[in-house]
């Protein structure tokens, strides 16, 4: 498994800036592949084109998540959300771009929450077209590096980032989601993914900022 979590303040903050200025057709931008940046929302502010997994409870979601801006960056405010988003209409080939890429910053967490975020990466469906996936976690305990196998109606997990001491700090995460597929389901993923998914426990309050994919070097 490849990953890495590190503060990243004013320099990450930057070189994303640079990446999302360099934009060509197709959501590509350069040598990276930018699978969400948060330009767009609606009027409510919630991210345009994402879903809400618990189609009942839209309007507990379209609340809990909120596309904000910083210092001119855009990013995904997530508060009390207790359920997930998804955004399924991405072209993403995962083997040519293994290597996801994004930086979470934790505000507000409170005790008893596991995980206390997570970002999935969905890279094929099952027989049943159940989005087969893996689920990296932000915990609110488990060491850095745990790895949880799934069961038939969930994924495996593996924690890149845990604690709760470095409140309003951002860090970011890498991840070879490709390799870490193949490892745990034993084959190969989708030529085109499923899509991508967040969510935030509930009574936490947590920022994503772009998630995006990039070749392996």
């Amino acid at each position: 498994m490849e990953r890495r979590g590190s503060k990243c303040a004013t320099v990450v903050l930057s070189l994303l800036m640079g990446v999302l200025m360099w934009q060509v057709p197709g959501g590509a931008y350069g040598q990276v592949l930018v699978l969400e940046d948060f330009q767009a929302k609606e009027a409510d502010g919630f991210p345009s084109l994402w879903d809400h997994e618990n189609q009942r409870s839209q309007s507990k979601g379209r609340d809990a998540y909120k596309v904000q801006s910083e210092s001119g960056a855009n990013f995904l405010s997530a508060k009390d959300a207790g359920q997930r988003i998804k955004k399924k209409k991405i072209d993403w080939d995962p083997k040519a771009y293994p290597i996801l890429t994004w930086r979470w910053r934790l505000n507000k967490a409170t005790t008893g929450n596991e995980p206390l975020a997570a970002v999935y990466a969905s890279l094929d469906t099952d027989l049943l077209f159940i989005p087969v996936f893996t689920k990296y976690v932000w915990s609110e305990s488990k060491p850095d590096g745990t790895v949880t196998e799934g069961g038939m109606f969930s994924g495996s997990e593996i924690v890149v980032q845990t604690g709760t001491k470095e409140i309003g700090q951002w860090f970011e995460e890498r991840v070879n989601v490709y390799e870490d597929f193949k490892r745990i389901h034993k084959h190969e993923p989708a030529e085109k993914a499923w899509g991508i998914s967040i969510i935030a426990a509930p009574g936490v309050e947590i920022d994503f900022g772009p998630l995006i994919a990039a070749p392996a070097k």
